[in-house]
């Protein structure tokens, strides 16, 4: 059929990644739809002072933009943002990204055999036609404020959407909720405030943050010898393996990662929060591993100041003045900020796909997400979604996910391309062998014991169950007995 024509539903680290799949694979006729005014998806919208991303910065990148002269161990987000900036610009990626643009509904044409997909652009509605859509809308995108009863009279906002005009100087603050976005901004605000309260639902485990500033001989070194970027690179690959594999079984090497880990946790812990009283509320409750292990030197001693109260009491409600806890007692406040995180399940929302005849996806994901390799669904043929189901990780890049999905894409985009297939949908029982074979796994995984992952109590939507290195191997060549055309 020559050209497919391809949809990319956002510019962030998995939609500039697909792009540039595509190209490689020579597949050209792309157009990008990006609901925002620049490139970088979650580091374009999480400005809140101290964002940084908690995986090493020379594997926290694409494996074909490497980058010798990063700042840091950990990169901070303007720079990882300026990263996606000038990558995007000098591989041509930009130029195919349409701005200001938000995809509304996705919907296949078995007539034409095409998907019709609607946005809401500059100039006001439009609709493009595509081949093959690739949703790339992360699990990030969407931040979440609970309904709560009540109303709050002051200035609240959630962290994603940061108020830098509100002088937070002197105010007394609230932050609902202690998850990675809070425990970065709490210490970027604490000596700026009157008064801090921290509500908690559930303590995390913090563990030392090994980050250091690099020297510019260690810039000039990596620019000089580009083959040490790539062993930096390789280096830092096995080590977050170890942690992704700790919570993907019961191994004992697993043990012994989690049971390091736990020891730094529990020492970091005893060492900079004097209180004993305070130490108590910062244990968690959930087994370590559970949730994603985060990475802070500044938490705990933030916490330990004398003008901040952790609350591990869930807010119930909101008042005029403040916010009020299970407990019954009302909190006066100044400001609200939510650090209650992004509806991680909620897979393409607020997309509306509409499939083969008439079906709709959200509806198929009604009891949790699923998706073949993480990636397409019967029913809804050339539809490929970046970083879907089952493949968020616990401890490694999510990067690296990413480019195993862009290429895998790819070269279904070259086979159409070549005329060997026009319209291929995933075979229903590949789909149901592939999730079957993830909630196994997973069971059997750190993330059965933890109630949070679970939707309605009996499935996992968001984890993969084992190694980068697995997941890379099994999409590095599609299974085109995977595939099946669709008439």
């Amino acid at each position: 059929m020559g050209q497919p024509r391809v949809v990319v539903v956002g510019a962030g680290f998995g939609g500039l990644g697909a792009v540039h799949a595509l190209r490689e694979q020579g597949v050209t006729d792309v157009v990008v739809l990006e609901r925002g005014d620049d490139v970088g998806g979650v580091w374009r919208d999480n400005t809140y002072p101290g964002a940084a991303c908690d995986v090493p910065s020379p594997l926290y990148s694409w494996s074909w933009a490497v980058k010798p002269d990063w700042s840091r161990r950990y990169g901070t987000q303007p720079e990882i943002l300026d990263y996606l900036r000038e990558t995007a610009a000098r591989d041509g990626l930009r130029d195919l990204v349409r701005f200001g643009t938000e995809v509304t509904a996705a919907t296949y044409d078995e007539a034409r055999r095409c998907w019709t997909v609607d946005a809401v652009g500059p100039d006001g509605p439009t609709t493009y036609e595509a081949d093959l859509v690739v949703a790339a809308l992360g699990q990030l995108s969407n931040p979440v404020v609970p309904a709560l009863p009540g109303r709050f009279d002051g200035p609240s906002f959630h962290s994603a959407q940061w108020r830098h005009d509100l002088d937070l100087t002197g105010k007394r603050v609230a932050v609902v909720g202690t998850g990675a976005s809070a425990i970065q901004f709490v210490p970027g605000i604490v000596d700026r405030v009157g008064a801090l309260t921290v509500f908690q639902r559930s303590a995390p485990y913090i563990v030392p943050k090994p980050d250091q500033a690099y020297r510019p001989v260690h810039q000039r070194v990596l620019r000089r010898f580009p083959r040490l970027v790539a062993a930096e690179r390789r280096a830092w690959f096995r080590v977050t393996e170890l942690l992704t594999g700790a919570q993907g079984g019961h191994s004992r090497s697993g043990r012994l990662v989690l049971g390091g880990l736990r020891l730094a946790w529990r020492a970091q812990l005893r060492r900079q929060v004097p209180d004993a009283g305070l130490r108590r509320r910062l244990v968690p409750d959930d087994p370590i591993g559970c949730k994603r292990v985060l990475f802070s030197n500044d938490w705990y001693p933030a916490l330990a100041r004398p003008h901040v109260e952790v609350v591990p009491e869930a807010v119930t409600g909101l008042e005029p003045t403040g916010v009020r806890t299970a407990d019954g007692r009302l909190h006066e406040v100044d400001v609200v900020v939510w650090g209650t995180g992004f509806a991680a399940t909620s897979f393409l929302e607020p997309l509306t796909v509409t499939g083969v005849g008439g079906r709709d996806l959200h509806a198929a994901w009604a009891d949790g997400a699923r998706a073949h390799l993480g990636l397409s669904v019967p029913g809804f043929p050339n539809l490929f979604c970046i970083y879907g189901p089952n493949t968020n990780l616990g401890g490694s890049s999510i990067v690296n996910m990413l480019e195993a999905q862009a290429s895998y894409v790819a070269q279904v985009a070259r086979r159409i391309a070549d005329g060997d297939a026009r319209v291929v949908g995933v075979r229903p029982e590949r789909y149901d062998a592939w999730d079957r074979e993830m909630q196994d796994r997973l069971r059997e995984s750190v993330f059965a014991g933890c109630d949070s992952w679970y939707v309605d109590g009996t499935r996992i939507t968001t984890n993969w169950p084992g190694l980068v290195a697995e997941y890379q191997a099994r999409l590095a060549s599609v299974d085109w007995d995977d595939l099946e055309e669709v008439s």
